[in-house]
C-alpha cells in the first residue's frame, strides 16, 4: 500500500477543500470497498479524507419521503423504523448485501460509490480497461459467469455491485452532492454511467464532488420487496437481484418501480417492464410478457448466458409475490 496522509473533515465544505480537484485524495467512509483497493493498489490517494462524521441523520420529509446522511451505516439504514415500514426493499437490499461487521462500518455515499468486483479488475495480470483505460478486457473471452447481459460494451462487462443502489434506482431516489461549483441533486439513475468507451469514468460527479446526501420521495406503495439470486445464502454478490413496488387496484398493475441488480454494467431501472405492466391485470403471463419486453436486448456470453431466463424467472416470482398471484 502506497503512503498516505488522513485528515478527519469538520464539515462539508472543509472536507471540499481538502480533497480538491487533482485526484490526489479521495474521502473516505467506512473503507470498506476503498481500502480493499488501495491494498490491492488500484487506488493509491495521496490523502484520505475521513468524512464519517459529517451527515449520520436519516429524517423524514414533510411530503412523506425520508433524507439520509451520505455517512449513515448500513446497519443504520436498514434498522430505521422509517426504512423497514415504509421501504421494506431498501431495507431487505441493505440486509442482503454484506455482512454484519460490514455493514456496520460501510457509509451509504460509500456504498453508492464502491466499485466493481470483477475479478479481473482486481488482477494486475490481467487486461482491464476499468484499471487502465485502452489496456482491453480479458472478461470478454475470459471466466464471465458473473458479468452483465445488459448496458455493457466492447470494453467492459462489469456488474455494478450494489444491492442498495437497486433498491434507490427503484426508489426513485436523488443524490444530493457539494463541489466546487455549489450543490447538485443528481437522480440516482443518471449517477452512475454506461461503460461505452470510457469504463474507468463510473458516474457523472465531477472532481472533489461530495456526496452529502440521499433523498427519497414518498413510497408508491409499501408493496414492496428486494429478492436476490447467489450461489451461496451467506455473503455473495448476485448472479441476479429484484428491486420491486408494484401497486395492484383491482386486479389490475396501476403502477410499478422496478430495479435489476447483478446483470448490469450499472443499478438497472426496468423502464420496459414497468411500461409493460401499467393497466395490465396482475396475472403470471402479463408478468412474463413485461420481463421478455426487459430481457429483449439482454446478451449472454459464454458463461453468463444463463442470466437472461434467471433475471425473467426472478423478476416474474417477485411480481406473482407481491400482487397475490398463485404460481
Amino acid at each position: 500500500m502506497k503512503p498516505f496522509t488522513y485528515e478527519r473533515a469538520r464539515d462539508p465544505n472543509e472536507a471540499l477543500r481538502l480533497v480538491g480537484t487533482d485526484g490526489g485524495a479521495k474521502y473516505l467512509g467506512g473503507g470498506t470497498n476503498l481500502v480493499d483497493l488501495m491494498r490491492e493498489r488500484i487506488e493509491a490517494p495521496e490523502r484520505l479524507v475521513d468524512v464519517t462524521r459529517l451527515s449520520t441523520e436519516i429524517e423524514g420529509k414533510p411530503d412523506g419521503g425520508l433524507v439520509i446522511g451520505a455517512a449513515a451505516t448500513n446497519t443504520a439504514l436498514a434498522a430505521h423504523r422509517a426504512i423497514r415500514e415504509q421501504y421494506p426493499m431498501l431495507a431487505r437490499a441493505v440486509l442482503a448485501g454484506a455482512s454484519a461487521q460490514i455493514r456496520n462500518m460501510a457509509t451509504v455515499g460509500g456504498n453508492v460509490l464502491q466499485r466493481t468486483r470483477c475479478i479481473y479488475f482486481y488482477d494486475e495480470a490481467s487486461r482491464c480497461n476499468k484499471r487502465e483505460p485502452g489496456a482491453g478486457c480479458d472478461a470478454l473471452d475470459g471466466f464471465n459467469r458473473m458479468h452483465a447481459i445488459l448496458g455493457a460494451s466492447s470494453a467492459c462487462i462489469a456488474t455494478h455491485p450494489s444491492d442498495m443502489c437497486v433498491a434507490l434506482v427503484a426508489l426513485d431516489a436523488v443524490v444530493h452532492t457539494l463541489g466546487v461549483e455549489g450543490e447538485r441533486s443528481i437522480p440516482l439513475v443518471d449517477l452512475h454511467r454506461l461503460p461505452a468507451g470510457r469504463p474507468d469514468i463510473e458516474t457523472e460527479l465531477k472532481p472533489g464532488e461530495l456526496i452529502t446526501k440521499i433523498e427519497l420521495p414518498p413510497p408508491l406503495t409499501k408493496r414492496s420487496t428486494y429478492r436476490k439470486v447467489r450461489d451461496r445464502a451467506s455473503y455473495a454478490f448476485a448472479l441476479v437481484s429484484v428491486a420491486a413496488e408494484v401497486d395492484v387496484t383491482n386486479g389490475k398493475v396501476r403502477d410499478a418501480r422496478l430495479a435489476l441488480g447483478g446483470v448490469a454494467t450499472k443499478p438497472w431501472r426496468a423502464w420496459k417492464a414497468e411500461e409493460a405492466l401499467r393497466g395490465q391485470a396482475a396475472t403470471e403471463p402479463s408478468f412474463r410478457a413485461a420481463a421478455e419486453a426487459e430481457l429483449v436486448e439482454a446478451a449472454g456470453l459464454r458463461h453468463n448466458e444463463f442470466k437472461i431466463e434467471l433475471a425473467k424467472r426472478t423478476l416474474v416470482a417477485v411480481l406473482c409475490e407481491l400482487a397475490g398471484v398463485a404460481t
